[in-house]
């Protein structure tokens, strides 16, 4: 069905002035179920090719010659149409949730809700605090309770509550992180008084053994054992456990950035730190940045034990930063499997645009796809005659913005090569740029040759 309707769409028989039929209907006319349907209107808005205006119904996104309507009528002064960059930087997820009823619903019931006169609580509203905890039992298989949850404005409130609660028992704590490792969790961090240190990781992260020679020790490290970033791998469950070993025999806090292990594509994800039976201190940070969109600022940490209060304790004098119709809209969407049947609909969609990254990239000798087993981003690991830097310099002249992954190492030599970010972009503009990419490949293959 899916490839019968984009050909009637790219031969024209069905024109972005047409509206679809509703997908009970078109079910019964077909004789299927209605969930073959509402997938492949899923998987085709996915692509690019239709968009869903809700109660309008599901439109036709693209003109017969693969264009994005909104590209019709615009002129450079050349006479040319002009496109705009597709941007390919990692951490950007679909948008699809801002387009979902079930989001918009959410909202109606928040706004409905009596306006307090007082300060949202300090540690997170109530709801969504227990509705987090109920969404980690379900996704993550982590036993949380409501008390276990605090609620941030994102990854960076996180990292410098973190850092805040760290200062109240040493002026300026020293964490460790990972090498080659999230830039902007550096920076963070630094700004808010902390000593960062970092470890050189393999594509699977940390290994432990390497934690023997740290002197001295540190009082936190931050690792991401589920999907290592930028690299991709997964730490296997003997590294976890002697790192949890480590962390309880020296009493350093571990902080497990969890940012987006809800996408699997190959392999189940391995349980979290925080799951694992340990005594250990382990500080849980999640993110609905990659799971619904940065553009919310909201996230969470789960918290237990000494550095669990301390933490609480320093969002208590500080404050929420969240706003509470937003932390009772996400309340309402958790509760209500919104998010559940986002992320459902979402791993689809990548999954089908990593599918394009092997068929576009994978076959090619001169590059080396990694970072693939889940997540947002893919690495592309070049050889030494094709710069990064320098075919970052052309995809962007040609309308393609891509990151390279020299910038996501710290004090290790960096490797040649880019991560691609592939969850906001429709998978037209992926194709699109792709095909940009491999040229570029091609022409400085060439050259060099």
């Amino acid at each position: 069905m899916v490839g019968r309707l984009r050909e009637a769409i790219l031969d024209g028989t069905v024109r972005p002035d047409h509206t679809l039929p509703a997908s009970r209907r078109l079910a019964a006319e077909l004789g299927v179920s209605r969930g073959v349907v509402v997938r492949a209107y899923e998987q085709l808005a996915g692509e690019g090719y239709l968009e869903s205006r809700g109660s309008a119904g599901t439109r036709v996104a693209v003109r017969s010659d693969g264009r994005g309507m909104a590209s019709e009528g615009i002129q450079a002064a050349s006479g040319r149409e002009q496109s705009p960059t597709i941007d390919l930087t990692p951490g950007r997820p679909s948008g699809a949730p801002f387009r979902d009823s079930d989001w918009r619903a959410a909202w109606r019931k928040a706004v409905a809700e009596p306006v307090e006169v007082e300060l949202p609580a300090a540690l997170g509203t109530p709801n969504l605090r227990a509705a987090v905890a109920e969404h980690l039992a379900a996704s993550r298989g982590l036993s949380v309770s409501a008390d276990d949850v605090v609620i941030t404005a994102g990854t960076s409130d996180a990292l410098q509550l973190i850092v805040t609660a760290l200062r109240g028992q040493t002026d300026r704590p020293r964490v460790l992180m990972e090498d080659p490792g999230y830039p902007t969790a550096r920076r963070v961090l630094s700004a808010a008084g902390a000593a960062v240190e970092t470890l050189p990781v393999a594509d699977d992260g940390l290994e432990a053994a390497q934690l023997a020679a740290v002197a001295p020790r540190p009082d936190a490290i931050l690792v991401t054992p589920s999907h290592q970033y930028p690299l991709g791998g997964r730490m296997p469950v003997k590294e976890r456990l002697a790192l949890l070993a480590w962390a309880e025999a020296n009493r350093v806090v571990i902080l497990e950035d969890d940012y987006d292990s809800e996408f699997r594509h190959r392999r189940m994800p391995l349980p979290a730190l925080a799951s694992l039976p340990s005594a250990a201190d382990v500080v849980l940070v999640g993110t609905f940045s990659k799971s619904l969109s940065p553009w919310l600022r909201c996230g969470y940490l789960v918290v237990r034990g000494a550095s669990g209060q301390r933490l609480k304790n320093a969002r208590l004098d500080l404050g929420t930063p969240v706003p509470g119709v937003l932390q009772s809209a996400l309340a309402n969407y958790i509760a209500g499997g919104g998010l559940a049947r986002h992320i459902a609909r979402a791993r689809r969609q990548y999954a089908h645009r990593r599918e394009l990254l092997l068929d576009r990239l994978g076959g090619r000798a001169d590059v080396q796809l990694a970072a693939l087993d889940g997540g947002l981003h893919a690495v592309l690991r070049l050889q030494s005659n094709i710069p990064a830097e320098r075919l970052a310099k052309e995809a962007l002249a040609l309308g393609v913005r891509v990151v390279t992954l020299a910038s996501y190492f710290a004090e290790r030599t960096p490797e040649n090569g880019l991560v691609i970010g592939y969850g906001a972009p429709t998978d037209l503009q992926l194709a699109r740029a792709l095909d940009i990419i491999a040229g570029i490949l091609d022409r400085m293959a060439s050259d060099s040759g």
